[in-house]
C-alpha cells in the first residue's frame, strides 16, 4: 500500500491567484478534474496522477502541482493549477 494519496482534485484557475480565498477557487475554476495515482513517478521525480485529460506530477507532502499536461499540452499562459 502506498503512503501517497491515491487521488487529488486539480482546479485550473486564472492567474494571479495569490491572496484569493481558497474557498473561492471552485467558483472561478475554468476546469476541474479528479486525478488518480498511476503508480509511476513523473519526470519531476514526484508521483504521477492522471484523469479527465490531465496528467500531473504532484508533491504529496505540500501538495503542489510540480508538472502538468492538459489534454497533452502545457497549461495555457495566464492559468495556474491548484490542488484541492
Amino acid at each position: 500500500m502506498s503512503a501517497h494519496p491515491q487521488s487529488f482534485e486539480i482546479l485550473i484557475v486564472p492567474a494571479p491567484d495569490e491572496g484569493r480565498d481558497p474557498a473561492e477557487l471552485p467558483r472561478v475554476a475554468v476546469r476541474a478534474a479528479v486525478v488518480r495515482a498511476t503508480g509511476e513517478l513523473g519526470a519531476s521525480g514526484f508521483p504521477r496522477y492522471a484523469g479527465d485529460g490531465l496528467e500531473a506530477d504532484i508533491d504529496p507532502a505540500t501538495p503542489a502541482v510540480e508538472a502538468l499536461l492538459v489534454d497533452g499540452a502545457e497549461l495555457d499562459y495566464g492559468l495556474v493549477a491548484r490542488v484541492r
